[in-house]
């Protein structure tokens, strides 16, 4: 699988899937973003971030401008459309995302890798802190869920949400199990030993 297959970013697919529905411009596709709460699946945080994946896109011939609205005050807006090397890059990323995990460096697991540096006391605080976020993260999730359900939206808009669920109810059990082990000592290490003991360079 080549680099090419891979989405550039996940916002730049999500971008091309919203130009596959119809041509737009990018305070359009901005808002749509916000009020799918595709938001929880893309960073748009930063206001400019749309513009950016839109520069780059073009820059790329994924997408080509179709028109320039005039607008009563400020720039005319300017409506994107999806070129044919565009659809079939997200066709691509989108086969690729689906089939094959991307290997991802999470901070999460960044931070596990070097836990040992300190106390397993100290770990065991944080977990537990991080249990007690993910279990609410888990209670709304699983209320949106119920409630998405009973307006009676189709399960394929709900898949990105039904991965969360699943997701984050794995890892708060992870947690909590390893928050166990850590307070009754069936996991424990003595920090200095473990410093000292590291590979020779």
């Amino acid at each position: 699988m080549t680099q090419d297959s891979r989405p550039r970013s996940p916002l730049a697919m999500v971008l091309l899937a919203l130009l596959a529905e119809e041509p737009m411009h990018a305070y359009r596709m901005q808002r749509l973003i916000k009020t799918r709460r595709k938001d929880d699946v893309v960073n748009v945080a930063r206001s400019n971030s749309v513009y950016q994946a839109i520069e780059r896109l073009l820059r790329d011939g994924l997408i080509e401008v179709r028109e320039k609205l005039a607008a009563d005050t400020g720039p005319a807006r300017i409506v994107y459309a999806l070129t044919d090397d565009g659809r079939a890059a997200l066709n691509r990323w989108m086969d690729a995302a689906l089939a094959t995990p991307a290997r991802e460096f999470p901070e999460f697991r960044a931070v596990l890798a070097v836990v040992a540096i300190t106390g397993p006391d100290l770990v065991a605080d944080r977990l537990a802190e991080r249990a007690e976020a993910l279990a609410a993260t888990l209670d709304v999730a699983e209320r949106e869920e119920r409630t998405s359900r009973e307006w009676g939206l189709p399960r394929v808009l709900l898949l990105e949400h039904e991965h969360l669920v699943a997701v984050t109810r794995a890892e708060l059990t992870w947690v909590r199990g390893v928050v166990d082990d850590l307070r009754s000592g069936a996991l424990t290490w003595d920090t200095e030993e473990m410093l000292a003991s590291r590979p020779p360079e």
